[in-house]
């Protein structure tokens, strides 16, 4: 998590939030839950109304999550004014960025009102302005977009981060976690503690957002959460081990037992897989040709590459497409 300037919700404050939650088309389900239900588990723990909150969509039409489920909730021009906006988005940003929801948005900030974007969210705090000369952070697929279209933000690949009045997230886990955090600094470190354990949710430590899921308790081993987050920034250009070893101030058969021992993996294999990773969702997500897909995950050779990716997602670039 970064924090450049303290954001107004995030003090202690007894008194309830009165929240609005803006939810776009085709945004990712758990991206939802995750930014409703520790407000709702919050309340529950607490045994009273620490957030109150209403839906309200782009339009009069109800939002479909990706899901197919459907939020009803008023047109967000309706919305008069609120202590936080929660803005939640997946896919389909830049046809949703209407100039009409921007004016709403910047509206709504002119009023006083915090906003705390999550997973695609960021985009249209961006797109209308609000986050020039702040920190944010996104979703990791679209982060190197992100910072190319806006670059009078500073893009970070913290999982949430705080500046002046915007907070802005990746996806659902990181959204958890900033919201654990939002219950904390206002209500207690003690009812955060409660709302997390009503998840079974385990908070993560600071760290950058990944292509890859590892287990829960690699991300508390400072040396590997450091050895992965080097590894997801050089996606493009794979860093030798032995570089990677000597950036963390560790021997290379050092790295070597320890990715053994937490991962039994080899740190080579791991960082193939991250890049392989990376080559299925771009692949999956984007257009680009197969040479451009290999020079972005580290394949100097389109022959290398094929084989590679054939290798680890038994099919080929083309063939995938193919069958979409």
């Amino acid at each position: 998590m970064s924090k450049s300037a303290e954001t107004n919700i995030f003090h202690p404050n007894p008194t309830p939030l009165n929240t609005a939650i803006l939810v776009l088309d085709e945004c990712n389900t758990l991206s939802f839950a995750a930014t409703v239900d520790p407000m709702r588990a919050a309340n529950r723990r607490a045994g009273k109304t620490l957030f109150r909150w209403q839906f309200y969509t782009a339009t009069e039409a109800p939002a479909t999550l990706t899901s197919g489920l459907q939020i009803n909730g008023l047109a967000i021009e309706q919305l008069l004014s609120c202590d936080l906006l929660l803005v939640v988005a997946g896919f389909r940003l830049k046809e949703q960025a209407t100039p009409r929801l921007l004016a709403s948005l910047r509206r709504l900030y002119d009023s006083g009102a915090s906003i705390a974007a999550i997973d695609g969210g960021p985009w249209f705090l961006a797109q209308a302005g609000l986050l020039d000369g702040h920190t944010a952070t996104t979703h990791w697929e679209d982060i190197e977009e992100f910072s190319i279209k806006f670059p009078n933000v500073t893009t970070i690949r913290d999982r949430f981060c705080l500046s002046g009045r915007f907070a802005t997230s990746g996806g659902a886990s990181p959204c958890i976690d900033m919201m654990l955090y939002l219950i904390e600094t206002r209500y207690g470190a003690d009812l955060a503690r409660r709302v997390s354990s009503a998840f079974l949710y385990d908070p993560m430590p600071a760290s950058a957002q990944r292509p890859i899921s590892l287990p829960r308790a690699i991300h508390h081993h400072p040396q590997m959460t450091k050895a992965l987050d080097i590894m997801s920034q050089s996606l493009d250009a794979p860093k030798k081990i032995t570089e990677v070893a000597q950036l963390l101030g560790l021997s290379t058969r050092t790295l070597e037992l320890t990715f053994q021992s937490h991962l039994q993996a080899t740190p080579q294999a791991v960082y193939l897989r991250m890049r392989l990773e990376e080559a299925l969702r771009l692949a999956t997500d984007t257009t680009l040709p197969v040479r451009d897909i290999a020079l972005l995950t580290g394949f100097s050779s389109p022959t290398s590459f094929a084989r590679a990716f054939k290798s680890a997602h038994a099919t080929s670039v083309r063939a995938l497409r193919e069958d979409r």
